[in-house]
């Protein structure tokens, strides 16, 4: 079973910037993809960005392509979310994901691709 847990989350004016952390625990790290959704109020749950347990290929929505950036760092047995250039349709709860860990050549776009979920840390970013 892996814990998910995520941090960094906050209150910041359009334009700022924010960095996510998601640390994991109870399994192999290095072999799960990992991802990152994110929920507005009101909103159906979407596809942020995602990275292989490798680190060689990185996968990201069309609305935050050029402004985030995931990363990981499997030492650590944590994932990352630098997020630039934010916008108020940024807010949401952002959610961290890791799949079955099987060091798949691919990190899904999809929720059904992710078994396991964090609890989530609020972005809000006022205009």
């Amino acid at each position: 079973q892996v814990q998910l847990v995520e941090s960094g989350g906050g209150l910041v004016q359009a334009g700022d910037s924010l960095r996510l952390s998601c640390a994991a625990s109870g399994g192999t790290f290095s072999a799960y993809a990992m991802g990152w959704f994110r929920q507005a109020p009101g909103k159906e749950r979407e596809f942020v960005a995602a990275i292989t347990w490798s680190g060689t290929h990185t996968y990201y929505a069309d609305s935050v392509k050029g402004r985030f950036t995931i990363s990981r760092d499997n030492a650590k047995n944590t994932v990352f979310l630098q997020m630039n250039s934010l916008k108020p349709e940024d807010t949401a709860v952002y959610l961290c994901v890791a799949d079955r860990g099987r060091y798949s050549w691919y990190a899904g776009t999809q929720e059904s691709d992710y078994v396991y979920w964090g609890q989530g840390s609020q972005v809000t970013v006022s205009s």
